[in-house]
């Protein structure tokens, strides 16, 4: 004899296309993937390694630690693109002072240009992203954004 299971019974199914984390997630890829065409053609960079030049550049000298913050990235990605970007001598170690298990990363002038080349392409890419979408959408994805910023930091 079977039973009869009642919708009830049924498990919870989670649709991934339609859950918000999962969107924001994949949403975010696609244009970090987009945009890592052009430092990637330019420079040959990878995410890591363009998010540490990037952090320094508009930040000045940074720790290790404090750019894994910001760029939220993990510490290993954060060492590998350091080591990479000093080994093309765009990035010096200062050991700090007052602890020596700190460095202080700093652009070098190769470092600073490079940067200062991907400033203007980068603000090109963000003005072409946001032209595709009308003046309510770019008004709705702003205050979205920042109104889910706000209701998470909350926390």
């Amino acid at each position: 004899m079977t039973t009869k299971r009642e919708p009830s019974d049924e498990p919870e199914i989670l649709e991934l296309e339609s859950f918000l984390p999962y969107r924001l997630y994949r949403l975010a890829d696609a244009v970090s993937r987009e945009f890592s065409r052009i430092y990637k053609d330019r420079h040959g960079l990878t995410r890591p390694e363009w998010r540490t030049l990037a952090g320094l550049g508009q930040h000045g000298t940074m720790t290790a630690t404090a750019l894994g913050e910001q760029s939220a990235m993990h510490k290993t990605k954060v060492s590998r693109a350091v080591a990479e970007l000093e080994r093309r001598r765009w990035l010096t170690r200062t050991p700090d002072e007052k602890d020596r298990r700190i460095e202080h990363l700093t652009l070098t002038g190769a470092g600073l240009a490079a940067y200062r080349e991907m400033v203007p392409l980068a603000k090109a890419f963000e003005q072409e992203l946001l032209a595709r979408l009308s003046t309510d959408e770019r008004t709705a994805i702003t205050n979205g954004l920042g109104a889910l910023k706000e209701a998470l930091s909350k926390d």
